[in-house]
């Protein structure tokens, strides 16, 4: 079984500002809304739509979840729209066909590795150094694709390995009596990068800092492994999962339920 949960968050709740300042803090309050400690299944979390009055916190896990505590510790506990949402993903799993299309959303953290990172971290600055006082030879590290077009160039590289491809977007055609001198309606790839963001934080008070670079995607997809893309769908994509990145939620299209109903 998995289950998808969408818990609501109030930002003006001490709790809720602390878990929202620290993706650490917050994956640590997501963990413990599952029964068996310590926890062993993959979990996947995203937040969602943060603004002044509200954030929305979505989490896949295998077994059923409570988030008691987190609507008691930094929610809206009895206020109405304030209880948190758990549904069986199961359907959604089944549902997936060769040539189907969603819409989709993905948070993620696009990276690459190098040998040596020109500007290392001070994670890696201090995994660089413990290689060299030990005599051994660093391991690669990841860095950050900073641009918007690397970021989705890094989706697009992805999709044929996670079950689906993005197919390319339309222009509406010219009204009837209205001429294009463009022939070709593509418009690209039918994905669009919708939020990017760095955040910056420490899992220790004294510890070193960690700094992810997001990107958040948007757009339409075509399946076509759909086992692969179940794999994917219940284990997410690229790295840091325990801080947010890497789960991708699909939506049905209309057309295409026309298509296929």
């Amino acid at each position: 079984m998995a289950y998808l949960s969408k818990i609501a968050l109030n930002p003006r709740r001490r709790a809720a500002v602390s878990l929202l300042s620290s993706p650490h803090r917050l994956h640590a309050a997501v963990l413990s809304g599952l029964a068996t400690q310590p926890v062993t299944e993959r979990v996947l979390w995203r937040l969602e739509n943060s603004t002044p009055h509200r954030a929305d916190v979505l989490v896949l896990t295998e077994s059923r979840p409570s988030w008691a505590h987190l609507v008691d510790d930094a929610g809206w506990p009895g206020a109405d729209g304030g209880a948190p949402l758990i549904a069986d993903y199961t359907p959604l799993l089944e549902r997936l066909v060769r040539g189907r299309e969603f819409g989709f959303r993905l948070t993620a953290n696009p990276v690459r590795n190098v040998p040596r990172p020109d500007r290392p971290s001070e994670q890696q600055a201090t995994r660089l150094k413990e290689a060299a006082d030990n005599g051994s030879r660093p391991r690669g590290a990841r860095v950050a694709h900073r641009t918007a077009a690397q970021q989705l160039d890094w989706l697009l590289s992805r999709c044929e390995r996670h079950g689906f491809s993005i197919p390319d977007a339309t222009v509406t055609p010219p009204a009837p009596g209205l001429h294009s001198t463009d022939q070709d309606l593509s418009a690209g790839p039918a994905v669009t990068i919708v939020g990017r963001d760095i955040l910056r934080f420490r899992k220790h008070s004294d510890g070193p800092r960690v700094t992810l670079s997001t990107a958040t995607f948007e757009g339409r997809l075509h399946v076509t492994d759909p086992d692969a893309l179940r794999t994917t769908l219940l284990a997410g994509i690229g790295p840091a999962k325990g801080y947010g990145q890497g789960l991708l939620t699909l939506a049905p299209l209309r057309t295409t339920e026309a298509n296929h109903d």
